[in-house]
């Protein structure tokens, strides 16, 4: 795996989420909080659960060696893949890029050498693993696309026009 892939799957989801930010600030408070047919209930709970993992598989990557981006207290804080965050909008449309650019930020970091490493870290279950840690970073960067695509169907739902499924946005 080479650090150039890692970098265009980085800038693809830190465009694609300024993309969907774009159609998201266009909700009503109602809309965000909307109870809809998926496994989560809403377009709040589905950026929620996307900036949680994105946050909690960052915090799992210092654990493989320190990163100058992840270095300081704000990974001190613990989220549950339950919870629901975000007091409303604005606060999910603020936090989103922070951590989109950490996210940047990482990726520059990352050598080819560190993409044939091994990452232990553990679940929210408890359970420890070690992989692959260029697979880790590329499984986290695939997850964020998984959701958006359910953000998308949400939005659909929701009558907003959308699309942010282009790699071409960023070649």
């Amino acid at each position: 795996m080479q650090k150039e892939i890692i970098t265009l799957f980085t800038k693809y989801n830190k465009s694609v989420n300024e993309a969907m930010n774009d159609i998201i600030k266009t909700l009503s408070p109602e809309e965000w909080e909307k109870p809809l047919d998926g496994f989560f209930p809403s377009v709040r709970s589905q950026c929620s659960h996307l900036y949680i993992c994105d946050f909690n598989w960052l915090k799992r990557f210092r654990n493989f060696r320190p990163f100058s981006s992840l270095n300081d207290s704000s990974f001190d804080q613990n989220y549950s893949f339950k919870d629901t965050l975000f007091a409303d909008m604005d606060e999910y449309l603020d936090k989103r890029p922070e951590l989109d650019g950490r996210m940047m930020s990482f990726s520059a970091e990352i050598t080819d050498a560190d993409l044939a490493g091994t990452l232990k870290y553990t679940d929210s279950h408890g359970k420890v693993y070690e992989r692959n840690f260029g697979g880790c970073v590329m499984q986290s960067l695939n997850h964020g696309a998984h959701h958006r695509g359910g953000i998308s169907v949400y939005l659909d739902m929701l009558g907003k026009e959308n699309d942010f499924s282009s790699l071409g946005q960023v070649l």
